[in-house]
Order: structure tokens, then C-alpha cells, then sequence
């Protein structure tokens, strides 16, 4: 296992920051600047792959299934970050995207040794969300062969569930486990095997890209608007007007009046000033369109 660790590209050394230890800070951060510049270029190279993520999400998705994000140390934390964003931006219930690391909630904060490293804690986890086969399951895992995950990947497909790998090594150990395989290659890191910066970094866009867009075609937007914002504090209130004067240009007192009107659900709102009706008859012309606000004011 130690020789399968030294041969990964995540593990090793990177030329352009090998005196990085005698360098001056502008230095540094101009080295750590030239290699993240590299990511988004490593993560164009693997958006057909990403694509496939995507529409496997959006499958689940409309059959009524889940997104589920499992990985271990930084892979899980950065699954957790996103899966908890979601709610407050697409106001989807908080069961539809799950982020799942191993060590459970209190490794997210302090590090649990040892928990990456059981295939049988992977099962357990997701058997304890009663995964389906309506689900879809992205194993996350910087070096490519975290026993945690490949553990989660094999039992996800042993019910069909829907499972992509994510990771930044050729020939990864946990895409041998999934039906979508994404190997974002980053190159060596500035500070050889510390995964949490091009690589997290590599991940972070990824599953940022992986949830935005299987939101926005599940109608969560309209033209590059968050429509469907969860209005929970005086700023996203404040943003929530605004949304609904630069689709609708009504006056800022208008606005307010229909967001209030409509129980603070944007997309009724919208639809009750840019077709003049109730509130009801917003949000029944609403379900007749899926929830798509471009359809609801076009029809």
C-alpha cells in the first residue's frame, strides 16, 4: 500500500515549489497562485464526465430520489459544504442533498483517526440513510483509494444506485467501483500530498458545478436568477425583492407587497405580477409548469 501511495500524482513532488521552505511570502503566494491556475483548466478537461454526474443527479432528482456526497477527512468536508448550501439557495428540503464523512458530524470540525481507513463504515453510513436505488451516490476521495469510500461506491451499486467517483489519480481504486468516473487531474501539490489545496480546490468547483446545474434543471432558476431562494434573513429578503423588480420591474414597494403576498416564495410572486393573478392561481399554474418560471409567465 505504501508503494501504491508513493506512485499517485497527488503524492508527489512538485518542481516549481521545491525551495518553497527559504521563499519570501510574495513568493509563495505567487508560486500557490501559478498552480491554482492549473485547476480550472484540469477541470474543463473532465466536463463531459461532470456532465454525466449531472444528469445522473437530475434522474434522481425527479424520481423523488437523493444526492449524496460520502468521503473521508477534507473529500468529506467539502461534500458537507455543499450539501448544506443548498437549502438556503434552492430551498430544497435538506434530505435531497446529503453530504456523509466519515467519523460522522464531529469529524467535520476535528479529525477522526483511523475512520477512513473501514469499507464496512462506507456500507453502514449510507445503509443508515436507507440509500435506494432512486439515489445517486458520488464517492469523493482526493488519493483515489480510500477504503471508506470504495466500501460506500460497492454497496451504492450492489443496489443500483446511481455512483460516480471522484478523484485526482489515473486508474483510481474507487473508479473501478462506479458508473461515472471523473479523475481531475491537478498535478503534484505546492506542499507534496496536502490535498486540501489544488485538489480540494479541483473538487469544490466540481460538486459546486454538479448541484448548481442539476438545480437549475430541475426549474430552480430563471434566466441566471435564484429564483427559488429560501427568504430566511433580512438579506436573502432584501435579495428576494430585488430579484423580483429586475425580472418584473414593478417598484421596490410592489416587490415587497407580492413576496409578502406570497408567503415569501419568489417564483409565486414573479408569476402573480407578470400574469396579474392571486396567489393561488400563481401557484397552480406554477405545479401545471413543473415549477418552471419561464414557462408559468410564457404560457
Amino acid at each position: 500500500m505504501q508503494h501504491n501511495l508513493k506512485a499517485l500524482t497527488t503524492e508527489s513532488r512538485n518542481e516549481a515549489s521545491m525551495q518553497i521552505d527559504t521563499a519570501q511570502p510574495m513568493d509563495i503566494l505567487r508560486i500557490m497562485n501559478e498552480e491554482d491556475q492549473r485547476v480550472a483548466t484540469a477541470v474543463e478537461s473532465v466536463l463531459p464526465e461532470v456532465e454525466k454526474a449531472v444528469t445522473a443527479a437530475f434522474e434522481s432528482f425527479k424520481q423523488g430520489g437523493r444526492l449524496i456526497y460520502i468521503g473521508a477527512g477534507t473529500s468529506g468536508r467539502l461534500g458537507v459544504l455543499d450539501a448544506v448550501e443548498c437549502p438556503p439557495t434552492f430551498s430544497t428540503d435538506p434530505s435531497m442533498v446529503q453530504g456523509i464523512i466519515a467519523g460522522g458530524e464531529n469529524a467535520f470540525v476535528k479529525a477522526v483517526e483511523g475512520a477512513e481507513d473501514k469499507p464496512e463504515a462506507g456500507e453502514y453510513d449510507l445503509k443508515n440513510l436507507d440509500l435506494t436505488d432512486k439515489d445517486t451516490v458520488v464517492g469523493i476521495a482526493a488519493s483515489g483509494r480510500t477504503p471508506y469510500v470504495i466500501g460506500a461506491l460497492r454497496y451504492a451499486r450492489s443496489i443500483n444506485a446511481k455512483t460516480v467517483a471522484l478523484s485526482c489519480n489515473q486508474n483510481a481504486l474507487i473508479s473501478k467501483e462506479a458508473d461515472t468516473v471523473i479523475e481531475v487531474i491537478v498535478g503534484p501539490e505546492v506542499l507534496t500530498g496536502s490535498t486540501r489545496l489544488k485538489a480540494a480546490t479541483a473538487h469544490k468547483m466540481i460538486l459546486n458545478m454538479i448541484s448548481t446545474s442539476s438545480m437549475i434543471l430541475l426549474g430552480k432558476a430563471y434566466e441566471n436568477l435564484m429564483v427559488d431562494v429560501h427568504v430566511s434573513n433580512e438579506k436573502l429578503k432584501e435579495r428576494a425583492i430585488n430579484i423580483i423588480i429586475k425580472v418584473t420591474e414593478v417598484s421596490y414597494e410592489e416587490a415587497l407587497k407580492a413576496l409578502e403576498a406570497a408567503n415569501l416564495q419568489v417564483k409565486v410572486a414573479i408569476v402573480m405580477i407578470k400574469k396579474n393573478l392571486g396567489k393561488d392561481e400563481a401557484i397552480k399554474l406554477l405545479d401545471e409548469s413543473n415549477g418552471y418560471v419561464r414557462i408559468a409567465i410564457e404560457s
